[in-house]
């Protein structure tokens, strides 16, 4: 089995984390639009300190790799109001700003961080909150310990905790005037646990109604009915008339440069300024033909423009020598894996690739993620970075490795099944005889 590693902090703009290119600074966008000027700013401060690599997280952060060990990024940075402290509270990318917007979640994130930060630091560094509005771009796959859902009409809020939207347990609907305070309450309880603990422990040990009681909701517990899927990629209506163009990043990742000619052209095309999402950047406030245009260029940079695109199916992590921790190249694996592996990435899963068993790019399971092992990969079928693999094979082999396992998929799948289903169905019996002929020679 592949053992865990638990990290014990997050690397924030004013406490960067050391990794195999130096330094690494996270910054949680304030979910309100970030202007081109000063996203321009933070391309550059980005290449004066650091090596220029810019990643988008799956939940919207922006990560700086390879900074020098002093406080000059942070200071341009910081300047720039770009980033926020505390305890991450995460709003959906279009919030405020789209046509249904019925209340400014923004705004009320704001409202929470200010009453969270005295809770900061007797909590964990990987605690998180949630604001979702609603929208189109809503936030159900990500996990959070507490989660808001705002109701259309902006009356109420839906409360739940520990999980992504399928997962969390529900606690109930709280008024709007009382959400802050309610959030408050469920954190100062966490906390009373101490700094390892997390929103999925508190929903197990105390159970829904007596969170329920301790947190003085009496509104219904209700459920959060699952929603259709959220989809940055593409044009999205905005309440002003414009658009926002949803545009992804090949593995979450680009570098200065191509950022700098996509916001020119976003500039040019007149764009307002820009805003982040699930590996993915949100030009703001674009006229159609505008859209196109910045579409356009950012196809020609090595961006995502089309939803159905194979790389968008992948999530890698910067892997090695991008890491330390990382025992394969998984960055620069995953083009190949994106090419050989095209018949498996339908959309019905992510295919995990992780330099190492902690699974940083996508902690939660697949139905298959692979993981680097002194210089191998491992096959983790219907699992996580963390669990035990069906086999192995050489990085070099895993390419071709995973095309035999596509073709044996495809041969298998019955009418009507995604390939996650046949994956879970055979329990991949194909992958485990391809990477025996891999072990073999």
């Amino acid at each position: 089995m592949n053992a865990p590693h638990r990290r014990l902090a997050c690397p924030g703009l004013a406490d960067p984390m050391p990794t195999g290119d130096g330094l690494l600074a996270r910054l949680v966008p304030s979910g309100r639009t970030i202007g081109l000027d000063a996203f321009t700013k933070l391309c550059a401060a980005a290449r004066r300190h650091g090596n220029g690599i810019v990643e988008i997280t799956a939940r919207g952060s922006i990560q700086v790799r390879g900074l020098r060990p002093d406080a000059a990024f942070a200071a341009d940075v910081g300047a720039l109001a770009i980033a926020t402290n505390g305890i991450p509270v995460i709003v959906d990318p279009l919030a405020g700003i789209e046509t249904n917007a019925a209340i400014d979640a923004g705004a009320l994130a704001d409202t929470l961080r200010t009453r969270l930060a005295p809770l900061t630091p007797q909590l964990g560094p990987k605690v998180a909150v949630i604001v979702d509005a609603g929208g189109a771009l809503h936030l159900d796959r990500l996990a959070a310990d507490i989660r808001l859902l705002l109701d259309p009409q902006g009356q109420r809020a839906f409360l739940s905790i520990g999980g992504d939207a399928a997962r969390a347990t529900p606690i109930g609907t709280v008024p709007l005037a009382e959400v802050v305070e309610s959030a408050h309450r469920a954190l100062h309880i966490l906390a009373q646990r101490g700094r390892d603990a997390r929103g999925r422990d508190l929903a197990r040990g105390q159970g829904p109604e007596m969170l329920r009681a301790s947190l003085g909701i009496t509104g219904s517990r209700g459920t959060h009915p699952p929603r259709p899927h959220s989809e940055p990629i593409g044009t999205h209506p905005l309440r002003d008339g414009t658009v926002a163009l949803g545009i992804g990043l090949a593995f979450g990742h680009t570098d200065t440069h191509a950022l700098e000619a996509l916001i020119e052209a976003a500039t040019a095309s007149g764009a307002n300024g820009v805003r982040t999402a699930h590996r993915a950047l949100l030009v703001i406030g674009l006229s159609a033909e505008g859209a196109a245009h910045v579409a356009a260029i950012a196809e020609a940079l090595g961006f995502l423009t089309r939803a159905n695109d194979t790389r968008r199916y992948i999530a890698a992590c910067a892997g090695a020598p991008i890491c330390a921790s990382a025992q394969i190249a998984s960055r620069t694996l995953a083009p190949a894996v994106a090419k050989a592996a095209a018949h498996l990435l339908d959309g019905s899963f992510v295919l995990h690739l992780s330099g190492c068993a902690k699974g940083c790019a996508h902690p939660a399971r697949s139905a298959l993620t692979i993981v680097g092992r002194d210089g191998h990969c491992d096959l983790v079928v219907d699992g996580s970075a963390a669990d035990a693999p069906i086999g192995s094979v050489a990085a070099e082999a895993l390419p071709a490795r995973l095309a035999a396992i596509a073709n044996d998929v495809v041969r298998s799948r019955r009418c009507g099944e995604s390939v996650a289903d046949v994956l879970t169905r055979l329990r991949v019996t194909p992958a485990v005889e391809a990477l025996s002929e891999a072990d073999h020679g």
